[in-house]
């Protein structure tokens, strides 16, 4: 499979989570996966809280991917490790319920950041520096107010940090992995 086809992939349970009874079943709530529910550690990450909300996030799905250019079987394993990550990092915070791929898109992004500054790319640097800046900013300050009119909805920086987090560990044990694996 080429990278168009896995985006396309991971594209399609976002546009399917628009539409009930799927949105329903998809949102990642707390209650709900502790009752065992727990196809919603995942699936939360693929709905959304309305068309604005979703498009804004399979833009940035793809933008992500067509400035990293990672592979096609790369990109779908981190998508879905690091929202796996998310899903079950949210269960230690206070969110109730949470909708949404941008904890996951954070992830994703510092681990291609971070995997191309270990690899060499040195300005790289600046990417790493920059998502962690406005991760810490939201953390502190709050998110931007214009975020939350479009989607209508409070944003969850607990998500964003969740996946910040998610995809720094992965990125340095996958580089840690390669490193001992060509020692050998």
């Amino acid at each position: 499979m080429n990278l168009y086809s896995i985006l396309t992939l991971l594209s399609i349970p976002s546009v399917i989570a628009l539409f009930e009874p799927a949105t329903s079943f998809f949102v990642w709530d707390k209650t709900s996966i502790s009752t065992g529910q727990w196809w919603r550690i995942l699936t939360g990450n693929f709905a959304h809280t309305n068309p604005e909300h979703c498009i804004m996030n399979l833009a940035a799905l793809w933008l992500i991917a067509l400035i990293f250019r990672p592979s096609a079987c790369h990109y779908f394993a981190i998508t879905i490790l690091i929202s796996l990550g998310v899903g079950f990092g949210l269960m230690f915070t206070s969110l109730q319920q949470y909708v949404g791929l941008s904890g996951t898109l954070h992830g994703v992004f510092m681990y291609l950041a971070l995997q191309e500054y270990l690899h060499g790319h040195r300005h790289s640097w600046i990417l790493v520096a920059g998502v962690t800046a406005k991760v810490i900013w939201e953390q502190l300050m709050g998110p931007a107010t214009y975020t939350q009119e479009l989607i209508q909805a409070p944003v969850a920086i607990q998500a964003h940090l969740t996946g910040l987090i998610w995809g720094t560990i992965l990125s340095l044990s996958y580089h840690t992995y390669n490193r001992f694996r060509k020692k050998k």
